[in-house]
Order: structure tokens, then sequence, then C-alpha cells
């Protein structure tokens, strides 16, 4: 919208090699053109390879992950070296001190994979269900942080997703970090109310609520209740039938200021992305454009209708 609805940069923890860092295990990297050419204007980077702060050089011996009795094993493919306890040590003094909005991990990898890894037994690989060593103790240490890899952010659906919550943990974390009052935190919920509502009815009723005790329940219980429902409201994926419900609730909201034809116009095109014929990006710009002229500030206000800035141009895929 163009008015700084979007405040704050995330901070985002992320896989060296996915910046164009030559860390990988054969001294190259794994650039991704979606963070380093699209995202980076907007974000600042907390970048990290496990494999090179545990003393690993690049190019490096292959890792996997191996099953024994106590749990699954780092391992060295060729050398049989053990990196389990260096390893562990990391990843619990990495995810003590992570302050972040968000973390892309490398896919694949027995360190950094968030799904999908092998465990093996000997030559065989006995499950893909692991997720790396690293990776694993940051999301159990944090498990509303939004974590997503390099190859799930293909994915247009996930890629949205992901920005949409970080940028919504950077705007949260920016209002707790300030002197805050009651009232701030309730305008934080005003603006976030449509967003909220396209991901969860109890998350935005849970939130409300919290939002409601500020000023009565101490200040840091306020701000931690109202922290965790907030993320965990965002953390429920969005979805077609939520997006239409909050649309046409913004519709309701601007129907007086709109002639009759104005306003089936929009119904008709909110009915075409309930389809799967048009983007969200199409019923989003009639109705931003209509809550400007019907002078609707609370509708105009919303963050939903620019939850991360425009130019990543996001919602224009048809689900």
């Amino acid at each position: 919208m163009g008015d700084g609805h979007v405040c704050g940069r995330p901070r985002v923890a992320v896989s060296s090699c996915l910046l164009g860092e030559p860390v990988r295990h054969n001294g190259g990297h794994s650039r991704s053109r979606y963070l380093t050419d699209e995202l980076a204007p907007f974000v600042d980077w907390v970048p990290l390879c496990p494999e090179m702060e545990i003393g690993l050089g690049a190019p490096r011996e292959a890792l996997r992950l191996e099953r024994s009795p106590s749990g699954p094993r780092l391992m060295t493919r060729r050398s049989r070296r053990d990196l389990t306890p260096a390893m562990a040590e990391l990843a619990a003094e990495r995810s003590a001190g992570l302050a972040a909005d968000g973390y892309v991990f490398k896919a694949k990898s027995p360190s950094c994979g968030i799904h999908g890894i092998p465990l093996y037994a000997g030559d065989a690989a006995v499950t893909r269900q692991q997720r790396g060593m690293f990776a694993d103790a940051v999301i159990e240490a944090h498990p509303l942080l939004p974590v997503e890899d390099d190859g799930r952010l293909n994915d247009p659906v996930r890629r949205e997703a992901f920005t949409e919550r970080i940028f919504a943990h950077a705007r949260l974390r920016e209002l707790l970090a300030g002197p805050w009052r009651p009232r701030d935190l309730m305008a934080f919920q005003a603006r976030h109310k449509m967003q909220l509502l396209a991901h969860s009815t109890e998350g935005y009723r849970e939130t409300g609520r919290v939002a409601a005790q500020a000023g009565v329940r101490p200040r840091e219980e306020v701000a931690a209740a109202y922290s965790a429902a907030f993320r965990s409201a965002l953390a429920v994926p969005a979805t077609v039938g939520r997006h239409v419900n909050v649309l046409q609730h913004c519709l309701g909201m601007i129907g007086d200021g709109l002639d009759p034809v104005r306003r089936a116009d929009v119904a008709e095109v909110i009915a075409s992305y309930q389809a799967r014929r048009v983007a969200l990006s199409v019923p989003l710009a009639l109705l931003r454009h209509h809550a400007r002229g019907a002078a609707a500030t609370y509708v105009a206000e919303q963050t939903y209708f620019e939850p991360y800035p425009e130019e990543l141009c996001l919602r224009n895929h048809v689900v």
C-alpha cells in the first residue's frame, strides 16, 4: 500500500551456501535466486554453515545420519568420524542464542535438511523421514519459528506463506522490543485482524482476547501470551475458503460506499478466486481500490492487503 504498513526488516537465519558462499562439501555453493535476488533487499541475513562451524573445511568428506541405539549419529562416510557431539553442542548453543524471524535451511543436508533425510544402517537407508541434526535442534527449540528449505521455496504457495510469516514476526518483534503501551498492542491487533482471520478463526479470537487484557495483566505476561497466540495463528496455513471469508468480510465493510454494480463486480471476482480461476491478487486489488475510494480506513489499513513488500509479487499465482 506504500504507506509504511510493512515496517521492520525480518532477520532471517540461512544456510550460508544458499547465499552463494562456497561452503558445501564439494567446495561449491547452492545459491538461491529467490533469496539473493528477490528477498535480499528486504531482509537482514544471519548466515551459518554448521559443518564449517564445527571445524570441517570445504571441500570436505560427505556426511550422513546413521542409526544407533542412542539415536541418529552424524558420521563421515569414509573415515567414520562421529561428529554427533560437536554438532549437538553447536546446535544447542546456536538455538539458545537464535534471534531470528525465520530460518531457511539447505534441503537434503544431513545437518540442515528439514524433511526427507535418510537414516542409514550399514549401506542401506532404513528410513527417509529424518530431519538434519542441526535443523532438528533448532526446530525443537523454536517450534513457532517459520522454517523452510530452498527446495520447498520453489513452490509458490510455500514461498508466499513463509514470506508472510517472517514479515509478521518482524512487525511483532519490533513492537514488543519498544516501549509499547496497551493501546499500541490493540492497534497492532486491529491492523492484523483480517490477516489473522485468513489463517485461524480461533487464533484471531485468542489474540484479540490477550490484547484486550493489556493494561490489566502484567506487561511481560501479556507480551509472552500475545506473541505465542499471534505466531501460532499464523502457523496455521491460510486456505482459499478462509481467504474468501475475509474478502467477503471486507466487501461487507466497504459495501455501503459502492453502488450495486460495483459491489456485484467485486463479488463476482471473489467468486472467480474461490473457483480458482484468478489469483488472490485480483480481488485484493479491487477491494483495496474501493476501500480507498470509499474512505474505509479500517479496511485500507489492514496488513492483509500488504503483508510484505508488494514488489515481491507473491500472490499472483492461481492456487
